[in-house]
């Protein structure tokens, strides 16, 4: 549990150079609901997933609306996350008062990282334990950002934090160069696919995910449930038509093991490897 005892301290470095409570608070990180975002040119989109605890309660919320044109999608901690939140309305709030303009997302961004920066080399503060995945519009165009505990920053074209967010950020990387010029439907489309990676085979419901949406000429909202689980069942329809494009070249492959010689193939065996190829076809995309 401990190393050393040289993580009783967040000011206190290893000998090989690391701070171990900032390393802690990146790892609750990982252990938090997944949170995903991907931008195009116009819009920017974030989804998460909704974790509860017992099935007598309900969720805590992932996805706080910052201003008009900003949002953020946590992972986490969801307490601290909060606190951040509200830190980044009064920003934009005094911003806009003092300049009569929206703030930029990436000065927002870089106010936030020095927020959480000083808590890495101040003995009496933690890390924050929460990751930000920050979306929004500007007179530059669609950012997001990832925001992480250490005080980092890093901007993305698509990005996934949480548990089991490696499975969506794989789908993510054969697929992101496409994002740049895809419309708002193909994203929030993307952005679903991306979260049913992480369900480990889990059946996606509005119940269980948050789509939010921002972009040109369209401020930063929450789709209902309703308009979510409309586009998670015109998803399921794509992938059931994609399912009998494949039987055939299945059917080619059951012709041609017999002529190979393999006699055993006969039968129940082959309605069985049909039936599995079947099943395994829509985890393919």
């Amino acid at each position: 549990m401990f190393r050393n005892q040289y993580d009783t301290d967040v000011t206190t470095w290893s000998p090989a150079g690391r701070l171990f409570q900032v390393e802690y608070a990146m790892e609750a990180v990982k252990q938090g609901s997944a949170a995903i975002g991907l931008r195009s040119k116009t819009h920017v989109v974030l989804a998460c997933v909704n974790k509860t605890n017992s099935e007598l309660s309900s969720h805590q919320k992932k996805i706080f609306k910052v201003d008009d044109h900003i949002g953020v999608a946590i992972a986490g901690l969801t307490a601290d996350g909060r606190v951040l939140s509200r830190y980044m309305r009064s920003e934009c709030i005094n911003y806009n008062y003092t300049y009569e303009s929206p703030l930029p997302v990436g000065r927002l961004v870089v106010q936030l990282a020095d927020k959480a920066q000083v808590c890495t080399q101040r003995s009496w503060k933690r890390p924050y334990g929460v990751g930000l995945l920050v979306g929004g519009l500007d007179e530059s165009g669609a950012h997001l950002y990832y925001n992480c505990p250490s005080g980092n920053y890093f901007e993305y074209q698509a990005f996934a934090i949480g548990s089991r967010s490696q499975a969506a950020k794989t789908y993510l990387e054969r697929r992101f160069e496409s994002f740049k010029d895809s419309s708002r439907e193909d994203l929030i489309k993307d952005a679903l696919i991306a979260t049913r990676e992480t369900l480990q085979g889990e059946k996606l419901r509005s119940s269980i995910c948050t789509i939010a949406v921002v972009g040109a000429g369209e401020a930063f909202h929450i789709l209902d449930q309703d308009t979510v689980q409309q586009l998670i069942d015109a998803f399921e329809i794509v992938a059931e038509e994609e399912v009998p494009a494949t039987e055939p070249g299945a059917d080619a492959d059951q012709d041609a093991a017999p002529v190979e010689g393999t006699a055993p193939a006969e039968g129940a065996p082959a309605d069985q490897g049909a039936a599995a190829e079947e099943g395994a076809a829509p985890m393919d995309i």
